[in-house]
């Protein structure tokens, strides 16, 4: 394994194209602001220890699972108005509080936690729910990492959903985690009121 950092070298802050192969590549926030848009057709995430992640398109049968859970909670909150729901797309931006700059790939934050908050770019603020849905491709230990890292940073909700294992795992702030074998639903009131995530279509 390579490790490339650019912290003692001059960055060239014109364009910048990503090819990276079975290299880890540690770049400060602001370079991954420019990798971000001079690749936009790349999935990018950075850790909290400033390590690029690059994560390949998923496959139909993983994108078709996501849009499901996406729909279930935007559903949800169109009736309900009590927040925003973002898709896998979204950038959270959480540097300002020891993090990385990362992207689930469902999330929720309470409207009230929105008020004068520019979301035009990456997110500053703490989702108060995540979803991670593991893909084929996905080692479990990373998504577990991930999932632990949202529960340090103050995610009230985080389900890790593991198709290939049929298990979810459920992060909730300040507790263990939960495992449940093959759920047909999981119950999420306790942060979004009267929402209970149905995982028909997903097992």
């Amino acid at each position: 394994m390579t490790i490339a950092t650019t912290h003692n070298t001059p960055f060239n802050t014109g364009s910048l194209l990503l090819d990276v192969s079975n290299t880890t590549l540690i770049v400060t926030p602001e370079q991954f602001d420019i990798l971000c848009a001079d690749n936009p057709d790349l999935r990018l995430e950075l850790t909290r220890n400033r390590e690029l992640i690059v994560m390949s398109p998923t496959g139909g049968e993983t994108g078709k699972k996501n849009g499901n859970l996406f729909a279930r909670v935007w559903n949800w909150n169109e009736l309900t108005n009590l927040g925003e729901t973002f898709d896998s797309s979204t950038g959270y931006d959480f540097t300002a509080i020891d993090g990385g700059k990362l992207s689930p790939d469902v999330s929720w934050i309470e409207k009230s936690r929105l008020e004068g908050v520019n979301i035009v770019g990456f997110i500053p603020v703490v989702p108060d729910f995540a979803i991670e849905l593991r893909s084929a491709t996905d080692r479990l230990s990373a998504v577990r990492d991930k999932m632990i890292e949202y529960q340090r940073l103050g995610v009230r909700l985080g389900l890790l959903v593991n198709p290939q294992d049929r298990k979810v795992e459920i992060y909730r702030l300040g507790q263990a985690v939960e495992v449940l074998e093959s759920p047909l639903s999981i119950s999420c009131e306790d942060v979004m009121p009267g929402f209970v995530l149905s995982l028909s279509g997903i097992w």
